[in-house]
């Protein structure tokens, strides 16, 4: 017996279509880190933004949890992530 297609959630890494994306931005990853994470004993990393709380309980947070954290990570503009180097 199989599952109906209709029903089933995608396959882990398989993209939703524009319109049934679950509360994130389609065209943003999930996790705003970018592998370079340096607190150096700050209490927010310079490579994504979020504070050491965030990063670590990142996986139990909603999706509208998730947006308030990119939202304020993306309007603060500090993280390596959102700055650009001439290259």
């Amino acid at each position: 017996m199989s599952a109906d297609p209709s029903t089933t959630a995608p396959l882990p890494g398989t993209a939703y279509p524009q319109d049934e994306a679950p509360g994130l931005a389609p065209d943003r990853p999930d996790s705003p880190c970018i592998g370079i994470c340096s607190t150096l004993f700050d209490e927010i990393c310079q490579g994504c933004g979020r504070t050491a709380s965030e990063v670590s309980n990142w996986v139990f947070f909603s999706d509208e949890e998730k947006q308030v954290i990119w939202a304020r990570i993306t309007a603060e503009g500090t993280a390596r992530r959102f700055v650009r180097t001439k290259g």
